[in-house]
């Protein structure tokens, strides 16, 4: 199992792991799963925390998570999770080109986002920023994941 990385903008929910942290989201969105936040909600704290340490990387990784992810869902809900199809470039993965989304965002905050900055980013924060920009009900953090991430 990995620590877990989670973020400053995170921290009103992190405690409890009430909603879905950005480490695991970006695991999600690796292994071509769609969890709901219900579904999210119905499986126990040590369920949780296993899914937040739980290492995604490797091809084999993503296999034993996805494969866990959803027996839990099952197990909780009596169905399986929602699979989707998994990109094989995402854009968190490429540190040559910022999204669309993330400078659009940015810019409504009068702010500028640099591709030396970019670049310096690691995945999971780049993945975040672009999640924070594509979210209107959560761009609200968009500004203090920025400042978390040394980009204000």
């Amino acid at each position: 199992m990995t620590s877990p990385q989670f973020f400053q903008f995170e921290a009103d929910f992190v405690e409890a792991l009430r909603c879905v942290p950005m480490s695991v989201r970006l695991k999600l969105d690796t292994c071509g799963i769609k969890l709901k936040l219900s579904e999210w909600n119905k499986f126990g704290r040590e369920q949780r925390k296993v899914l937040v340490e739980m290492p995604c990387q490797t091809d084999e990784e993503v296999q034993v998570y996805r494969e866990h992810l959803q027996q839990l869902v099952l197990a909780s809900t009596g169905h399986l999770a929602t699979e989707l199809t998994i990109d094989p470039h995402p854009e968190w993965t490429n540190n040559t080109a910022i999204p669309s989304s993330v400078l659009e965002q940015a810019r409504t905050l009068s702010l500028s986002l640099t591709l030396d900055q970019w670049s310096k980013l690691n995945p999971l924060k780049r993945f975040a920023l672009i999640k924070l920009s594509r979210s209107d009900h959560e761009n609200h953090n968009f500004l203090p994941a920025l400042q978390e991430f040394h980009l204000d």
